[in-house]
């Protein structure tokens, strides 16, 4: 899903239709995170996964842990992608939300990326399961929301202590990578040089800076998957002074 925006609305205004349409709690715990929100390519993802105590006990013992523990590359790609098929035969719920650039940019044009994540957080809690407990990964984030939404806890590094965030995190990492290499099979008969493996994952790394030059020196323009607002020296030293137009939209799948 693509969030939307609701103009005037305030992340703390949102209904939450799923937490007030059921009265009795579900034996389970509801765990949120996201993956890319610091990339200059691609979009940002964010899931939530409802586990049992079971659930959780065995996706533990199968390895299921903070996303970022397994590193980068294709390998740590094809393992979390195991460890998601496993999540998906226990868990209770799983939602992933698609956030694209034009939507990030708009919101960090505006200060309001935080606003953002929670407004798309609020839209997740209200179709899951209502959950005893709702763990969110992000104190700072997400703990506003914790004075309207019914069990939930926000903390830091949560992916690392409870199983249904660190599910959510590899659900979420998983989506976001597949969309990452959709971007890269698209211009890789272009720029094959530039986009093998996972080519750097659209972060603000050297990798992603060569795509980018190669794609501005021969188009004169940025792809249309680059997040314009971030990071600013970045965009300016790849570009120098030069005012860069995004890409205008391209139908593909």
């Amino acid at each position: 899903m693509s969030a939307k925006r609701t103009k005037g609305s305030s992340d703390l205004q949102l209904s939450m239709p799923g937490l007030g349409a059921q009265p009795d709690a579900v034996d389970a715990v509801l765990g949120l995170d996201e993956a890319g929100r610091g990339p200059m390519l691609g979009p940002m993802v964010m899931a939530v996964v409802a586990l049992s105590s079971q659930a959780a006990a065995e996706l533990a013992a199968l390895g299921v842990t903070d996303s970022k523990r397994f590193g980068a590359g294709e390998a740590a790609h094809r393992k979390r992608s195991e460890l998601v098929r496993k999540v998906e035969s226990l868990a209770l719920h799983i939602e992933v939300a698609v956030i694209d650039v034009a939507e990030i940019d708009a919101h960090v044009a505006r200060g309001q990326l935080n606003h953002l994540e929670r407004r798309v957080a609020m839209e997740l809690f209200g179709r899951a399961p209502r959950c005893g407990l709702i763990v969110a990964d992000g104190k700072r984030l997400f703990d506003p929301l914790c004075r309207v939404v019914p069990g939930l806890v926000a903390e830091d590094k949560a992916d690392a202590r409870f199983v249904p965030v660190a599910a959510a995190s590899l659900c979420a990492k998983v989506r976001r990578d597949a969309l990452w290499l959709a971007i890269c099979d698209r211009y890789r008969p272009e720029f094959p040089a530039l986009l093998q493996g996972m080519a750097g994952g659209g972060y603000v790394n050297d990798a992603t800076r060569r795509f980018l030059r190669a794609y501005a020196e021969k188009y004169g323009r940025l792809p249309e998957e680059t997040r314009t607002s971030w990071p600013a020296e970045f965009v300016a030293d790849l570009l120098g002074t030069r005012q860069v137009p995004a890409d205008p939209a391209l139908p593909w799948a």
